[in-house]
């Protein structure tokens, strides 16, 4: 078992140190009971190994109480809005990828995502639009919600994701060798609307605390970076759950 971090032992050492002196100092500063302090750490070192372990805990505790907190807080934004692309729409389980179209986590990720959507269609899946990497991930970003209502957003996703350095002219040329309609796609993606769709996307993550891509939401779960395997169970459990409620 990895010992705590130094920090969270120091911590624990301000922590038993101010408790201790709270409780017992006297009126006047009293040297020797310092020292008595001093020493009996010392002595027993494995104390502040122990407070550390509890105060972690703790901390751990109240950050995952904070987290979903956020997420139900930001429940419909995160799994109902009308502005994202959702794929199996009618599907009972949901989740939520948060992606960038230049992240290389988020492109290995892929084909699994499109393989999971395609053999499962109970679960509902939504795609976060989540500009990290600059101007020609934005660029992509604006074409596919650009071309949303033209039919094809998967395989536009799918296509867009499998270029491995995507520039803004690659976007639009797989969206032309597609047969969309590339000058109407543009159009849409450079409104205010969308403007303002991409700007409610990253103030959302930022609302979850989530910095990277990709990242996943389901239920009261944020499992961060491409751990598929941590996915499929979530899922699972998800399921498990809804047949449990009938």
């Amino acid at each position: 078992m990895p010992l705590p971090r130094r920090s969270g032992v120091a911590a624990a050492a301000i922590l038993l140190a101010s408790g201790l002196m709270t409780a017992c100092t006297p009126s006047k500063p009293d040297e020797a009971f310092g020292q008595k302090v001093r020493a009996y750490l010392l002595e027993h070192p494995e104390v502040l190994l122990e407070m550390s372990a509890k105060l972690e805990q703790k901390q751990a505790s109240k950050a995952a109480a904070q987290g979903r907190a956020a997420l139900n807080q930001y429940r419909q934004a995160i799994e109902r809005d009308p502005r994202d692309f959702v794929a199996n729409p009618k599907g009972v389980v949901t989740v939520t990828e948060f992606f960038d179209y230049r992240c290389g986590y988020c492109k290995l990720a892929t084909p699994e995502i499109i393989k999971l959507i395609n053999e499962n269609p109970d679960v509902r899946f939504v795609f976060k639009d989540f500009v990290i990497f600059g101007q020609d991930s934005e660029a992509a970003a604006r074409l596919f919600l650009g071309a949303r209502d033209q039919g094809k957003s998967l395989e536009l996703h799918k296509a867009l994701m499998a270029e491995k350095s995507l520039d803004a002219a690659g976007a639009l040329r797989i969206a032309a060798a597609m047969g969309l309609d590339v000058e109407k796609a543009k159009a849409t993606g450079a409104s205010a609307e969308t403007t303002q769709h991409l700007a409610d996307t990253h103030a959302l993550a930022q609302a979850l605390a989530i910095e990277g891509t990709p990242a996943f939401i389901i239920g009261d779960q944020i499992i961060p970076g491409a751990d598929m395997n941590a996915l499929t169970l979530a899922i699972a459990n998800a399921r498990a759950s809804k047949l449990k409620a009938g």
